[in-house]
């Protein structure tokens, strides 16, 4: 299995290695989405469960760290280059054994590949 950049955090976006995000709150580019409630990295997948809270009935989403724009430390907040609604609309995490399913982990990056054309510049 081929691991892409979806799955790693953006060399410029302030996360130290082995840091723990537990309680960060999470801001999507139009408002705020949650807070971490964990971070894991089966099958070399790294990702983000955010608990939403209200917003969605009280679910969580999954989001990969190739999509962290910044990790603020001093403010405990991590940044996200998606809307609150693209998450919501991402596949639907229902079960913890998710985050270890390879099928399910390569369709949540396949729709926020679509969105986050890392690596590219506009003009």
């Amino acid at each position: 299995m081929t691991i892409d950049t979806i799955w790693s955090y953006p060399t410029d976006s302030g996360h130290a290695g082995g840091q723990d995000l537990t309680g960060y709150g999470v801001i999507a580019t139009d408002g705020t989405l949650g807070h971490v409630e964990r971070e894991d990295g089966h099958h070399g997948m790294w990702h983000l469960v955010v608990d939403t809270g209200v917003w969605l009935f009280g679910r969580s989403a999954v989001v990969p760290v190739g999509v962290v724009t910044s990790v603020d430390g001093t403010e405990r907040r991590i940044s996200l280059s998606c809307t609150v609604d693209e998450v919501k609309e991402a596949p639907r995490f229902r079960t913890d054994s998710e985050t270890m399913d390879p099928a399910y982990l390569t369709a949540v990056a396949d729709y926020y590949r679509r969105l986050t054309p890392r690596g590219t510049t506009t003009a």
